[in-house]
């Protein structure tokens, strides 16, 4: 299992923004190269438009293939935007911080461990919405530790959502991974001020160098 997760870390408002800004240009991209990203968690920043982080599952045409891993690979690290503040006007800070961080997970032998219930879906949708019980619940049976997607039409997707994003927090939980993420991604931001970021942006339209 291939997650990616985009990340402002400890950065203002601009930098959250920023990886927003490079979800847009990651989705459109793998759509271009038939790579699938779907979209498991986000977490919102303080300003409309703005992302703390967001997770991703990634596949290709096998889900453990060289090309969704190789393209992955090259959002992992410290990126940079250079752009004027969209928020404070006159600031003389141009140079923005995010990072990207991979995971694979190994996910042999879950199934035996969680416990899946399914829920009708809840919030906007129109028509779709509260018609059927596609939502799903995924529980970590020894832990208790409970995830819900409602994101896809079919139970049959959500259920496979839900356990990826399951996994994906079990195995922060179980190696006080996310502590580390925290500290990780502010030495990225440390890093990429020494020319370090793997990729770079330009600009009010975000456009890649």
């Amino acid at each position: 299992m291939i997650l990616l997760q985009l990340s402002a870390g400890q950065g203002p408002d601009e930098c959250a923004r920023a990886v927003a800004l490079a979800a847009e240009v990651l989705q459109k991209q793998a759509a271009r190269l038939t790579i699938s990203v779907t979209e498991l968690e986000r977490v919102a920043g303080q300003k409309p438009g703005c992302l703390k982080s967001i997770l991703f599952e990634v596949s290709g045409l096998d889900a453990s293939g060289p090309d969704a891993m190789s393209w992955a690979q090259q959002w992992s690290g410290a990126m940079q935007w250079i752009c004027e503040s969209p928020y404070r006007p006159g600031h003389k800070r141009k140079n923005w911080f995010f990072s990207g961080q991979l995971y694979t997970l190994d996910d042999l032998h879950m199934d035996e461990q969680i416990s899946y219930k399914a829920c009708r879906a809840s919030g906007p949708g129109g028509q779709h919405v509260n018609k059927t019980e596609s939502a799903i619940q995924a529980t970590h049976v020894q832990t208790g530790l409970t995830v819900h997607i409602a994101s896809e039409r079919s139970q049959h997707a959500n259920k496979r959502l839900a356990r990826a994003l399951l996994i994906h927090k079990l195995a922060e939980r179980q190696s006080e991974q996310q502590a580390r993420q925290e500290q990780q991604r502010w030495s990225q931001h440390q890093a990429v001020q020494r020319g370090d970021a793997v990729r770079v942006f330009r600009g009010s339209g975000f456009k890649a160098e």
